[in-house]
């Protein structure tokens, strides 16, 4: 293999006809092209999962403990709060924070327009960081034990609708289930936000849970369930399953993915696409480098028969080539990566790329991408190109020393 190798690194210094070095250069192209769109393609996959996933998990979180019962209604059965059970879900590990809610539908009806919506009553254990992070007017409002707040946080799909803006008074009117008038309450926008996921962001309000509370004739102890934030969205079956013994007969468990099984379908489905390019790209860069392994054993057809004729064995040949593809490969992969790694990290950082967000959720191309994924992609499409040129590489043994010396 030593000969092998120095002789390889002989030729490869060497120059070929200006054909050959066509091919070789259109090898080399079709091999850092292929791993660019490789590695543009799941970091474009797996930020876009992460963003969306990111989305859902913010308004839901990654678990929901409710009633058990068959009540699918967006006004859920109450239970009473349990101080011991708060306590031992929020001393797991993988567990961040641990919020009570109750959630109530009610019409929002301004001078020309009305609408439904869904809100959610929240208390100071409430998580503010995912709306927080995307108000875009005004403020989160404070809850204290001493008094009820009065604010609610609305999304900016639903002020457009209505023609609201923040510190506008906004009354709700709630239909009651014990047949009586429907009753309204006051509320003032602190803040407004956007997500961007406008299905979900139309749907929701927050405020002080206490409001519904007195609303349903609650006890201050009742509420419709507790979300779970998880510290890491990986596994969450698993983290699920560590928590199940802690929950009560009485209630059940949901994860994200039970809740939104659709959307979570559809983001699966993006790692065929993902599959599919990469299949295609192995297959480009594989067949150019076949085609300039070829016009390589041609145009050195004339010592591959002196090296036969030296005593060299078709494998020792062939250990050469290899070794030239190789570098060949090795070398596509440097400009692959430098092009690939350049877009991500341009994109990362200063977003040039934009989306439309109505359709795609997102105002621009998003990118996550970790050194296991681009090591794992470098080592994968290296391994099957040099697998595939082994075929190539078998035209060796049909090259015969009195007819190879001879030919010009």
């Amino acid at each position: 293999m030593k000969t092998a190798f120095f002789t390889a690194t002989r030729l490869i210094k060497s120059k070929g006809t200006s054909n050959s070095g066509l091919i070789v250069g259109i090898a080399k192209a079709a091999v850092a092209i292929s791993l660019a769109v490789m590695l543009i393609s799941i970091a474009v996959v797996k930020g876009y999962q992460l963003q969306i996933t990111n989305k859902i998990t913010g308004f839901s979180n990654h678990i929901q403990i409710s009633r058990l019962d068959f009540n699918n209604s967006f006004e859920a059965n109450p239970f009473y709060r349990d101080n011991v059970l708060e306590k031992n879900i929020l001393a797991n590990e993988a567990v961040a924070n641990l919020q009570p809610i109750i959630t109530k539908a009610g019409i929002i009806k301004t001078k020309d327009e009305i609408e439904g919506v869904v809100l959610k009553g929240i208390n100071k254990q409430f998580d503010w960081k995912f709306i927080s992070s995307h108000l875009v007017k005004g403020s989160v409002f404070q809850i204290s034990t001493d008094s009820l707040n009065n604010g609610i946080v609305i999304s900016e799909t639903l002020a457009k609708r209505l023609n609201l803006d923040v510190n506008q008074p906004l009354v709700i009117y709630f239909i009651q289930d014990d047949g009586s008038l429907p009753r309204a309450r006051k509320f003032n926008i602190a803040g407004i936000y956007s997500s961007g996921f406008d299905d979900l962001d139309a749907l929701y309000g927050i405020i002080d849970l206490r409001h519904i509370q007195k609303l349903n004739k609650w006890d201050s102890l009742q509420i419709s369930g507790y979300e779970v934030q998880l510290k890491s969205g990986d596994n969450i079956e698993l983290k699920v399953h560590d928590l199940l013994p802690l929950i009560p007969y009485h209630l059940q468990v949901k994860t994200v993915y039970d809740q939104y099984p659709q959307l979570f379908d559809w983001l699966n489905l993006l790692d065929l696409n993902v599959v599919v390019i990469i299949i295609l790209m192995v297959i480009v860069a594989a067949i150019n480098m076949s085609t300039a392994l070829l016009i390589l054993i041609v145009e050195r057809s004339n010592m591959i028969g002196v090296l036969k004729a030296m005593g060299g064995n078709n494998r020792f040949i062939q250990q050469i080539f290899l070794v030239m593809a190789g570098n060949l490969i090795l070398k596509g992969l440097f400009w692959g990566n430098l092009i690939g790694l350049s877009v991500c990290f341009t994109q990362y950082y200063f977003g040039w790329i934009k989306l439309n967000q109505e359709a795609y959720f997102l105002s621009s191309v998003p990118i996550e991408l970790n050194f296991i994924d681009i090591l794992a992609v470098n080592a994968g499409a290296f391994i099957l190109c040099l697998f595939i040129l082994l075929l190539p590489a078998r035209m060796v043994s049909n090259i015969t020393p009195a007819k190879s010396i001879r030919f010009q």
